[in-house]
């Protein structure tokens, strides 16, 4: 069940007056008012986060690429493929293979 968010839309009370969280399925109506104050509420937009579980295609087709480079001991193209990639740490590990000194 997600977790909606409400601001009061006048002066609320201690528990509405900087906004509160409540528990609810998708298929509940929003509340209309403060479940302490009665005051009026309406459900605010909030963010949200999410987890990824797969890597994109394009990440895994590059580690595929990264990872044959280093097979092969191209360590100079490795690190140029990481660094444009911004994987800096598996970049500067391949410029460091490939003899630059950072």
């Amino acid at each position: 069940m997600p977790i909606y968010e409400y601001q009061p839309i006048k002066s609320g009370c201690s528990y509405c007056g900087q906004g509160f969280d409540v528990l609810q399925k998708i298929s509940d109506q929003p509340l209309q008012s403060c479940p302490k104050c009665g005051g009026e509420v309406r459900r605010a937009i909030s963010r949200f986060s999410a987890c990824v579980t797969e890597p994109a295609p394009e990440a895994a087709s590059l580690d595929t690429k990264l990872n044959d480079y280093e097979a092969e001991g191209k360590w100079s193209h490795a690190a140029e493929l990481a660094d444009k990639a911004g994987w800096q740490e598996r970049a500067m590990d391949n410029y460091k293979k490939a003899g630059y000194n950072f």
